[in-house]
């Protein structure tokens, strides 16, 4: 097998945790994010399960560094939330870290150069 290709275990945990947190920052509704739209595009999952990386988007994009710091700040309280919401599933809760997915500027920027 492709040792860089992902169990089958690390997709379904992925596809949980992508579940749960994506409801979780739902929750809380977009002025907890500066009155910007975050949805949850994608989580990968370390082999140990221990670490889960957790891909965002964010809209419009100007607000995207102010989100990420909302969320950094709130990583403990977020991790803790999705404990509870994973609890029986998993022995361990994953560490999180959070990145900017910038696949939607990339679309709008082919978008613009198509126009032009």
């Amino acid at each position: 097998m492709d040792k860089h290709a992902e169990s089958t275990r690390q997709l379904k945990v992925a596809k949980e945790l992508q579940k749960h947190i994506a409801e979780i920052i739902r929750s809380k509704g977009m002025a907890a994010f500066a009155g910007a739209l975050v949805s949850v595009s994608g989580v990968k999952v370390s082999p140990d399960l221990s670490v889960a990386k957790i891909y965002v988007s964010v809209f419009p994009s100007e607000k995207a560094s102010a989100v990420m710091s909302i969320i950094q700040e709130n990583i403990k309280a977020l991790r803790g939330e999705l404990g509870n919401k994973v609890a029986k599933q998993l022995r361990i809760v994953p560490e999180i870290v959070f990145y900017l997915d910038s696949s939607l500027d990339y679309v709008e920027h082919i978008e613009e150069l198509l126009k032009k």
